[in-house]
């Protein structure tokens, strides 16, 4: 049985509050041999790899103590990056205007990737423009979306 992402989030967002950090986002892969629990942090001025390391430490003795992932698992404890993956409609809102490149769970359109500017959040909706076509998209039905970075 695997744990869920809600779950493993409210387990570690308290530590990251107590940190003084933003939980980001949790990915769980669980995998036949070693499975993949993926933390991202974040604060305003940023994170850099002490941040993550302490984090790491912090959140491998809670885990270790809590126990929500049985059998073997690699921890890994990054920051989102310039490319960082949006996990909920709030992060959403905070990138109206950038690019993003988003994959649905279900083809819309004979397709399941699309990638343009994030026009806005509706109602539990994400609405994109991608070569002047405007697509309206249910949050839940966004399997994944990562902004693409600028230069």
């Amino acid at each position: 049985m695997s744990v869920s992402r809600e779950t493993l989030a409210s387990l570690i967002e308290p530590l990251a509050v107590a940190m003084g950090l933003e939980l980001w986002g949790v990915e769980y892969f669980a995998r036949s041999t070693t499975s993949v629990l993926r933390v991202y942090i974040d604060r305003e001025d940023g994170v850099g790899i002490e941040d993550c390391q302490q984090f790491s430490r912090q959140l491998g003795s809670m885990l270790d103590v809590e126990d929500p992932v049985h059998g073997e698992y690699t921890l890994e404890v990054s920051s989102p990056g310039l490319d960082r993956p949006l996990y909920s409609l709030a992060q959403y809102g905070k990138y109206v205007g950038e690019t993003i490149d988003l994959k649905l769970r279900f083809p819309f359109e004979e397709r399941r990737k699309f990638k343009g500017k994030l026009k806005a959040v509706e109602a539990g909706d994400v609405v994109i423009v991608v070569d002047d076509h405007e697509y309206l998209f249910p949050f839940e039905g966004i399997e994944k979306a990562r902004v693409v970075p600028r230069f």
